[in-house]
Order: structure tokens, then sequence, then C-alpha cells
């Protein structure tokens, strides 16, 4: 795989009906932080946050999957909306599938956006394969896009501007806030 010609990333992100998301390195900046009694803190950037909720007004589904288990992890989805929140997963690609079929979908209505090697079975077999600047490379060799910001600072925010304008509905929304 390598990154996709601007006219088969917008094909592509035409037929995206599911959009999934790793956490660490993704939607944070793949930080780990605990405070003093050990209690895990993470850090979500407010646009990515606005940036999912952008794509659930467009008709897509979201989803998290995650090989880790936090309880903050559920806030932030809760708070977002998003209903389909995977934890603790040791084979992303077997909960993907099984997300898929549950929905009645394919891969290829599937995007991704992963940024280690738990994430690459997923990648490889997903529609719209999607990456931030600081994954190894093995990761970003397989991305069909990669985040022109990195995980936690906007990555997310940006694949989502990149659906939506694919989608041809980016600027409908944004309208929506210029009234």
């Amino acid at each position: 795989m390598a990154l996709l010609p601007p006219e088969e990333l917008v094909r592509r992100a035409q037929g995206i009906r599911l959009a999934a998301f790793d956490v660490d390195g993704v939607m944070t900046n793949g930080a780990l932080t605990f405070d003093s009694e050990g209690r895990e803190c993470k850090t979500f950037h407010v646009r990515d946050g606005l940036g999912l909720k952008l794509l659930q007004q467009g008709g897509i589904t979201l989803a998290i999957i995650t090989g880790r288990n936090s309880p903050i992890v559920d806030a932030r989805a809760r708070e977002l909306g998003i209903r389909h929140v995977i934890q603790s997963s040791q084979d992303k690609r077997a909960a993907c599938q099984s997300l898929l079929e549950q929905l009645g979908l394919d891969w290829s209505a599937c995007a991704y956006m992963g940024d280690d090697l738990p994430d690459l079975p997923v990648l490889r077999r997903c529609a719209l394969a999607m990456t931030v600047p600081e994954a190894p490379e093995a990761i970003r060799a397989q991305a069909h896009w990669i985040a022109p910001l990195g995980g936690g600072e906007g990555a997310v925010r940006s694949a989502a501007e990149m659906i939506l304008g694919a989608r041809g509905q980016w600027q409908d929304l944004l309208q929506a806030w210029q009234s």
C-alpha cells in the first residue's frame, strides 16, 4: 500500500460508513500519564472531539478500538456519543470485523486511524487506512493518508475534514456554523 492519489482517496472516502480510531497516539499524543495515586490521565484535543461529532452529523458511525482499558476512554466516548467502544482488544482486526458484521457492513465501508503495530492488521484490510505523521515507518508505509497534525494535536479532526470534504459534506457542515 501507499498514499493514495487524490482521486482514489476521494473515491474511497465517499464509501465510508464506519470510521474507527485507536486512542493512544491517535486521539491522544501517546504519552501515558499517571497521578500520584496511580490513576491514569489522558489529554484529548477539543477540535478532535468536534471533528468526531461532525463525522456523526455526516452520517458516519464511529468506533473506538484500543488495546488498553481506561475508564477515561469510556467517559470521552459517552461525551461524544460514540456507542461502539472496544477496549482491551488484543486482535483489532477481529474486533473490527465483528463490528462490521454487527453493523451489516464490509471492509470497503471502513476507515481506520491507527499509529502502531497492533493497528497494522486493520490498516491493511480497511478501505481507508489513516495514520499520524509520527507513526513508525512500517505503519506510514501501509497508510493511504497521513494526517498533517500529530496524535492528540488535531489528527482526528484533520481526518474528519478530509473524509467529509471528499464526500462533499464539509462545506455544508461548515455553513451551519456561519449562519
